[in-house]
């Protein structure tokens, strides 16, 4: 290709560049180096003074762009485009500039443009002797699509209008897979009212779910023909939007030659028509009236118009579509895809195609090596689009679900068996999203599957970059979510019957959490039936999730949103390993019940404060005239009082008082001053060990089921070295009890104490006393 001979473009294309450069500059100026200050003025911003330098334009739009960088650090702020990005860019710049030329050479440019790209695309996607129109909106070409096929097939429309639709209805067929709203638009471009919508069923006894059952279709149509209606069109998938799935689209255009019917086709699988090798249902779409692409996702270009191709040899008539148009302007729409595919060639082209499909083969082929992985588009080996989802197999026929009990389940326990498995799969994606960006998974909800993942490289693997090795790590990371899936799903019916069969706690069916369960805890003033806000409950749970975190285990646990009477709820997380469902119950009701009577404590520790210290004021009261009664009249007299008590002191009694705060009472000091007395005498009770807690082993987290099988071993030794322990501790109390009764007869005649001694430390030492064996036989020189 000859270089461009105006300077004026190469300088257009030049500033472009560095005008992209500069808004993906991430770093920011600051107003000192960037901007001069502004003459204040009635109007505000960057209109005051005499305006600014290019610079100062382009930081003003990348501040607006990319925002507030604290508000969402971690998100992309622009799409990486690269060379041939910019390519497509530099195309809606110079359709700007093309358009101040005069009325001749804007016209054979337009008309130049407009045709070579229409030729590549037909002559790439093997649609023979095809015209093209260029839109912005995916579904534009599809509604201008139907305004020819309803001017094609009512003759005097542009004259009567309604009236003619009135007379004999049109009708509009769509799969049931086909993308939401999509009728709805049609409607509403058209002017049609929603009966002239019919929605074809897919394949439910036989074929895919996701193919447009030709049987039924051919039924719908003879049902309308013989109510007076037309059959104008019929929407054909060459890929789902969903799934993926293609159509029968060669028995689909034979039943529409059969009844004069516009056949128009659309799905991400038209851009294997580019290919070598196509399948024989794809390739029949190059048959079809229309069709719409969008090479854009395709390629990874922006701002790359969609492009409807279609055959028809009236012109006047797709003149009054508005398939074409007669302003230069709009022919301009096919510039950057002019430039793009001129830029990448046609080997550039193919190869993007076929390295999407080649992602999409390679994550198939890996997938089906996978346990408890289930594909739902085996059956189209030629698909660009992957669905799979998380499993859970039939009842008894694997043993990682044996746990569950699931022989005879109710309809209701089958579908919260689907619901727990379409939450796992939602975790499952959002894992595999945050740990393999360049992947461009998508979480979906299918009617019959469920929640599913979708892997669609044609769509995403361009602007992303995905490549091999990211498939690799994607199926890596799915291996090692498994075990947590595995696991959570074995404990969900278990803690579900551990929590229904302990008093205090409520479990709660949240089919949207992932985790193991919600439980509730019931405290004493819950009330059940009231939707009003409970402080109470909503403190308690608070409290207990503090003290749950703090155990440091590899369970999450959260605090889930209020809605209609579960005012507050305590929410398990995901189980890594094999967890003990009954230690974590129990663990949860007697946390909650402790944080419960300390919060009690606590909230009625006011009122038995303030009655303690009306009654301490009346003791004191009380003391007060006892003790008058006491020492006299004549002593309260300050003269006489003090000659009194010089030959005669008085013998007052102290008398103190103690607040219990557990009682709510007062209690005289006298049996502490008793102790205090005797307090060499006397042994404080031995404080209760808790009987209830686990023995763990060195090492073992809370919640962790004990070692099995195996480790029988390490099981018995572990339980053999705390008898020891409990043996030592026994002996030891001995020694104390023997020391004790030494040091208690020392001083009395005929004591032996001498003897004693010896006989400690030799146990203390561990070697047999010769009094064991011979009690009799003992000198005193034994005793030295």
């Amino acid at each position: 290709m000859e270089k461009i001979a105006d300077p004026t473009l190469a300088e257009m294309g030049k500033n472009l560049k560095e005008a992209v450069k500069m808004l993906e500059d991430s770093q920011t100026r600051t107003e000192e180096e960037n901007g001069k200050k502004l003459v204040s003025g009635d109007i505000p911003g960057p209109l005051q003074g005499s305006g600014q330098d290019m610079v100062s334009i382009l930081q003003l739009v990348q501040n607006l762009m990319h925002g507030d960088e604290d508000e969402e650090p971690q998100s992309p702020r622009i799409q990486n485009i690269g060379e041939q990005g910019h390519m497509a860019l530099l195309g809606h710049s110079l359709g700007a500039y093309i358009s101040t030329l005069d009325k001749e050479k804007l016209r054979k440019l337009t008309t130049r443009i407009l045709s070579d790209t229409t030729l590549w695309l037909c002559r790439i996607f093997r649609y023979e002797n095809g015209c093209a129109y260029f839109h912005e909106e995916e579904r534009e070409g599809l509604a201008k699509i139907c305004r020819l096929a309803i001017h094609s097939r009512y003759e005097d429309f542009v004259v009567d209008g309604f009236n003619v639709l009135y007379n004999k209805k049109p009708v509009i067929y769509l799969s049931a897979a086909a993308r939401p709203g999509l009728g709805q638009y049609l409607c509403n471009q058209l002017g049609l009212p929603f009966p002239c919508l019919c929605r074809v069923p897919c394949n439910t006894m036989f074929g895919s779910q996701h193919q447009m059952d030709v049987a039924f279709l051919e039924k719908l149509i003879k049902d309308d023909i013989e109510r007076g209606r037309l059959p104008l069109l019929l929407v054909a998938n060459a890929g789902t939007a969903a799934v993926g799935h293609t159509d029968k689209i060669g028995r689909l255009k034979e039943l529409c030659e059969q009844y004069g019917i516009w056949l128009h086709v659309e799905g991400v699988n038209l851009a294997t028509l580019a290919l070598g090798y196509v399948s024989s249902s794809v390739l029949a779409a190059a048959k079809c009236d229309s069709m719409t692409m969008t090479p854009g996702p395709w390629l990874g270009l922006p701002a790359v118009p969609a492009v409807t191709l279609y055959k028809h040899d009236d012109p006047a008539l797709t003149l009054v579509a508005g398939l074409t148009s007669n302003k230069p302007t709009d022919k301009l729409r096919a510039l950057p895809l002019w430039l793009s595919l001129q830029y990448l060639g046609l080997d550039g082209f193919v190869e993007r195609i076929k390295h999407a499909c080649q992602l999409s083969q390679r994550l198939q082929e890996s997938l089906k090596k996978v346990n408890y992985i289930k594909i739902l588009v085996e059956d189209e080996l030629s698909s660009p689009v992957v669905v799979f989802r998380f499993f859970q197999e039939l009842p008894g026929s694997d043993p990682v679900f044996k746990a569950v009990p699931v022989p005879n389940m109710t309809p209701s326990a089958v579908g919260r068996e689907r619901h727990s498995c379409d939450a796992l799969n939602r975790w499952l994606g959002e894992q595999l999203k945050q740990l393999v960006p360049a992947g461009g998974l998508t979480v979906m909800d299918l009617e019959a599957e469920g929640t599913c993942l979708r892997f669609s490289p044609l769509m995403t693997a361009a602007v992303l970059g995905t490549r091999g090795e990211d498939v690799d790590q994607l199926v890596a990371c799915i291996e090692s979510k498994l075990p947590v899936l595995c696991c959570t799903l074995q404990l969900r019916e278990e803690f579900k019957q551990e929590v229904e069969a302990t008093a205090g706690l409520l479990y709660v069916d949240d089919p949207n959490w992932p985790g193991i369960g919600v439980v509730r805890y019931e405290h004493a003033n819950d009330d059940k039936s009231s939707l009003k806000s409970d402080p109470e409950g909503e403190k308690i749970h608070a409290g207990l999730l503090k003290k749950l975190n703090e155990l440091e285990s590899d369970l999450t646990f959260k605090i889930g949103p209020e809605y209609k009477s579960m005012k507050s709820c305590l929410y398990v997380g995901m189980a890594s390993d094999d967890v003990d469902a009954a230690e974590l119950v129990e663990t949860i009701v007697a946390t909650a019940r402790e944080i419960e009577e300390n919060s009690r404590l606590l909230e009625n520790m006011t009122e038995v404060v303030r009655k303690g210290i009306q009654e301490a004021q009346v003791e004191l009261q009380k003391a007060s005239e006892e003790r008058l009664l006491e020492e006299g009249v004549l002593r309260q007299i300050p003269v006489v009082g003090s000659v009194l008590n010089w030959f005669s002191p008085v013998q007052a009694l102290q008398k103190g008082r103690t607040f219990n705060l557990t009682a709510g009472s007062l209690e005289s000091t006298e049996p502490i001053y008793v102790y205090k007395a005797q307090g060499a005498g006397v042994t404080l009770p031995p404080t209760p060990s808790g009987s209830r807690t686990k023995q763990r082993l060195p090492g073992q987290k809370p919640f962790k089921r004990s070692l099995r099988g195996s480790d029988a071993l390490s099981e018995t030794s572990s339980v053999s070295h705390i008898e020891d322990l409990e043996k030592v501790e026994r002996l030891s109390g001995g020694l104390e009890q023997i020391t004790l009764e030494a040091s208690s007869t020392e001083g009395h005649p005929g004591a032996p104490s001498p003897q004693h001694t010896d006989q400690t430390e030799a146990f203390q030492k561990g070697v047999p006393h010769p009094e064991d064996d011979h009690p009799q036989v003992e000198g005193p020189e034994s005793l030295r």
